[in-house]
């Protein structure tokens, strides 16, 4: 299985539909190639732009198709993303604006997540944690400034936790058992201010999986084998986020980290800039960001990490060194697939 930030969000609702459609669009075609490579049999995207009837989820699996990739089971949800507050939710004075949705967004439905998968999806079992309130979260680290809850007490009456999605799906394996697929995006943990609104809710965010698994939630941890999975945008050793929240879970008892790597994410930190100062072992990495004027450079942020009832066969980033498909994954997205082969007992 597998988790991928493919970068496929629009600018606009129904644009992404109108690219798939035309099969004209480069980026697209290289998203495509990257799965029909790896062709896991449960893939997790996040930045996949939400319709209600899942038109443009189910064009882009036709393509795959095509491709000679075939996902007869989908799932999604309506994400926070683009979902307006009519608040200002970032304390800047101004309405209406992207930051002043329930999560980064222009329209609602943009960026979202979907699962495909080989095998049956149990709906019925979906928990979605989705319109949880973020001052609701037990121990949430809820942003003040000046002694004050920031931006304003209405502003965090309102503010949900997840800024795309926290889903914990079942999907029905051969013999019946049931995987639980604990999913998420999380807010990026920088453009704020001193407050440090997007690192705190980021922290919350990835925490919340350590907090299902610990029971402080009022719904129990799944019973079953399950497998956290998606893009933290949250590194463990380097960036501005806060990377303790990301340790609570590859620390978990409860959890397994396979480390998965990759020969380009290794070779991909001679870029130079930033990176030549991280700490992070660079084989690790799971994202090609710029390497200068301020930006993050080369980070994992992405990762799938299954219980420990689950033998891991083998792992990895997909990121060829060289190769036609070096080129490729490069223009499908600055992030890497990340995917995991597990044995269930």
């Amino acid at each position: 299985m597998a988790t991928y930030n493919a970068e496929l969000d629009r600018e606009g609702p129904g644009l992404l539909l109108r690219d798939i459609v035309r099969g004209e669009d480069a980026q697209i075609a290289a998203v495509v190639a990257v799965i029909a490579e790896v062709a896991p049999d449960i893939l997790l995207l996040q930045r996949f732009d939400y319709d209600h009837d899942l038109i443009a989820l189910s064009a882009f699996v036709d393509t795959l198709r095509e491709a000679g990739i075939d996902y007869p089971h989908l799932f999604a949800l309506p994400p926070n993303s683009g979902v307006a507050t009519g608040l200002d939710m970032d304390g800047n004075g101004r309405l209406g604006e992207a930051r002043d949705t329930q999560g980064y967004g222009d329209f609602s439905g943009q960026g979202g997540m979907a699962l495909l998968s080989h095998y049956p999806i149990d709906d019925v079992g979906v928990r979605d944690f989705t319109t949880l309130l973020w001052k609701d979260f037990p121990g949430a680290l809820l942003p003040m400034m000046d002694g004050a809850p920031f931006p304003s007490p209405e502003a965090q009456e309102v503010q949900r936790l997840s800024s795309v999605g926290h889903w914990d799906v079942p999907v029905v394996l051969p013999g019946g058992t049931r995987l639980h697929l604990l999913s998420w995006h999380g807010t990026t943990p920088v453009f704020d201010g001193e407050e440090d609104r997007n690192g705190r809710r980021n922290h919350d965010e990835t925490v919340f999986w350590a907090g299902y698994l610990d029971g402080i939630l009022a719904e129990p941890a799944p019973d079953a084998p399950f497998i956290v999975l998606g893009d933290a945008n949250l590194d463990p050793i380097d960036g501005d986020g806060r990377g303790e929240a990301i340790w609570a879970l590859l620390a978990h008892p409860l959890l397994h980290d396979p480390e998965p790597q990759s020969d380009g994410g290794a070779q991909a930190a001679n870029q130079g800039g930033i990176n030549a100062r991280q700490r992070g072992d660079p084989a690790f990495d799971t994202a090609d960001w710029p390497d200068t004027g301020g930006k993050p450079g080369n980070m994992r942020v992405d990762y799938v990490l299954p219980s420990r009832d689950q033998e891991v066969v083998a792992s990895g980033v997909f990121w060829p060194a060289s190769g036609p498909m070096a080129e490729v994954v490069a223009i499908a997205s600055r992030h890497r697939m990340v995917w995991v082969d597990i044995q269930l007992p």
